[in-house]
């Protein structure tokens, strides 16, 4: 089993567990603040399930059909959970709106407390695992499960200190309140996730870091070529597809230039995880001396 199959596996696990426990303080409390809490959870969980079938996905080979891999199935997950994430936030402000035309008084215990911080607790814990490693293989599916649950760990943050200064005010109105702005940050969140999402299903590059790193390697390896040009890049999922024109001496064999092109090939392999290269040679008199020039 793979890395990111785990911890899609671990994103199920722990989002049946805190939605568990964020229930349990809704069912204790009757409190709409924790409703909208425990129903982004729900969320969590089916979101949970689509990254386990797309992570499973995304890594099968390329076939016929498919010539260049299953890479960015990962921005369905993506876009999604940007999706469900929204329709929440429209649930939420629905729920809010509704408790703030008919106020009710809510009994918040020591142990609805309790569960509601430890849900908290686990999910910052697991979103800075999913963003780690989310960042470390390049995916966005995990990436975007762990900034979502970033979102819903300050959600959770600001619903629990909400209900503690409503609960020691007596102001029943400031529980709908807060949800509201519980509603309008998920609702951010969802969009971020959207956006970045439909980027990557748009072959957007890669970032300013790899493609610098990139150049740098072509113009290191490229020993006995001219210059490097019509370098292109783009991301999909785990998957970086680079391709280039090579210039190398007219005079040079085909087995001469194609040595240059399995060094640069490889290096880029080794230090580029997830790299594509695709390699076009021409002669000399085709330089345009604006692309990578050669060391």
């Amino acid at each position: 089993m793979s890395r990111l199959t785990l911890l899609a596996f671990g994103s199920l696990l722990i989002a049946l567990v805190v939605l568990g426990l964020k229930g349990l303080a809704y069912f204790w409390t009757g409190s709409v603040a924790l409703y909208s809490d425990a129903l982004e959870t729900v969320i969590n969980v089916v979101a949970a399930l689509m990254l386990l079938a797309v992570i499973h996905w995304s890594s099968k080979p390329a076939d016929e059909g498919h010539p260049y891999g299953h890479h960015k199935a990962e921005y369905f997950s993506a876009v999604f959970e940007g999706v469900l994430i929204v329709l929440a936030a429209l649930s939420i402000l629905y729920e809010a709106y509704q408790s703030y035309l008919h106020a009710t008084s809510f009994e918040l215990s020591a142990e609805a407390l309790a569960v509601s911080c430890l849900a908290g607790v686990i999910n910052a814990v697991w979103c800075g695992v999913l963003i780690r490693e989310g960042r470390k293989h390049r995916s966005p599916a995990i990436s975007a499960d762990g900034r979502h649950l970033l979102a819903d760990v300050l959600s959770s943050a600001g619903v629990i200190t909400g209900v503690i200064i409503a609960q020691l005010t007596g102001i029943a109105v400031l529980d709908p309140i807060l949800a509201f702005l519980v509603a309008l940050n998920i609702l951010w969140s969802g969009w971020v996730l959207i956006r970045d999402s439909v980027g990557g299903l748009m072959d957007a590059a890669p970032s300013n870091e790899i493609v610098t790193r990139i150049r740098a390697i072509i113009g290191e390896q490229g020993d006995g070529a001219l210059e490097a040009h019509e370098l292109r890049m783009r991301q999909a999922g785990q998957a970086i597809f680079i391709d280039f024109h090579l210039v190398v001496p007219g005079e040079f064999t085909v087995r001469n230039a194609h040595a240059i092109c399995d060094r640069i090939e490889q290096k880029l392999e080794t230090e580029i995880q997830g790299a594509v290269v695709t390699i076009h040679i021409e002669p000399e008199d085709e330089a345009k001396q604006s692309g990578v020039v050669v060391l």
